[in-house]
């Protein structure tokens, strides 16, 4: 470890996600473990962070002060609870370091309160941490913008494992937010998410979305253009959690000198149009 790596917070230690940030930040130049945060009431307070994540002792204890974690911290991955990431947002303005968070479910008003938060914290946000996710949601935007809305419907299919406790999944709404972006429109108020009973025909201009939960997907995305001669569809599958880990990484790396603000992985990686 060299001593200008970038020391990070592992919140939610104990999940799959976090005990995969934790394998794979002792595996990456450049960062290290400074603290792993569990929820307050685990079995796994104070057990060795590393023995948790399958890699023997590191001498990291689990804790469950998140602001004793945050101090001398540059900053913190957060794949855990809107309400939760809501107070480590506050929490890493205080600090003013970097706040990755991959969250999902959040409402506008938990939006609103990690926009504010970035006046003093550099806070990464994504529905997906992964560079095919983003690199599909920017041809989802420009094949939106280039097919006339009377005679294309969009559609978006995802599947998760059967734990994923949101629906549609923050990748869904983040492939829908493109699509939505690319025909100028707003997706509160042109998404269908829900379809039971005699619904009627399709709403013109609408973004649907279709929810499948099942065993242990990962993650499968499907955008669908439907006109009435022809269809196209832009998948993405993730294979492995791992893929979102290390785009938390490459996001956190990249916000270390970055001013305050509320960024993107578009962001991150170059991508974005704004």
């Amino acid at each position: 470890m060299s001593d200008d790596a970038m020391k990070l917070v592992v919140v939610g230690a104990a999940g799959r996600m976090g005990q995969a940030l934790i394998r794979l930040i002792h595996a990456t130049d450049g960062v290290t473990l400074h603290a792993a945060v569990a929820r307050p009431g685990s079995a796994f307070i104070g057990k060795d962070a590393g023995e948790i994540a399958g890699l023997g002792p590191i001498g990291i204890p689990m804790t469950d002060d998140p602001l004793a974690a945050f101090l001398h911290a540059e900053g913190v991955i957060d794949f855990t609870m809107p309400a939760t990431s809501v107070t480590f947002a506050g929490l890493a303005a205080q600090a003013r370091i970097v706040h990755i968070i991959g969250t999902t479910g959040c409402s506008d008003e938990d939006e609103a309160k990690f926009k504010a938060a970035a006046r003093h914290a550099r806070i990464v946000k994504s529905g997906n941490m992964g560079l095919g996710i983003n690199l599909l949601s920017v041809l989802v935007e420009q094949a939106a913008r280039a097919l006339p809305s009377n005679d294309w419907d969009i559609e978006v299919l995802e599947m998760h494992h059967r734990h994923k406790v949101d629906a549609p999944s923050g990748t869904a709404l983040l492939l829908g937010q493109a699509a939505a972006k690319g025909r100028g429109i707003d997706l509160n108020d042109s998404s269908v998410r829900v379809r039971d009973g005699h619904t009627g025909p399709r709403p013109a201009g609408t973004i649907g979305f279709a929810t499948l939960r099942g065993g242990g997907v990962v993650g499968d995305h499907s955008v669908i253009f439907a006109s009435e001669s022809e269809r196209l569809t832009l998948s993405h599958n993730a294979g492995d959690r791992s893929l979102f880990a290390r785009g938390a990484l490459q996001a956190a790396l990249w916000a270390r000198d970055k001013k305050p603000g509320f960024y993107s992985m578009l962001d991150v990686l170059g991508l974005s149009t704004r």
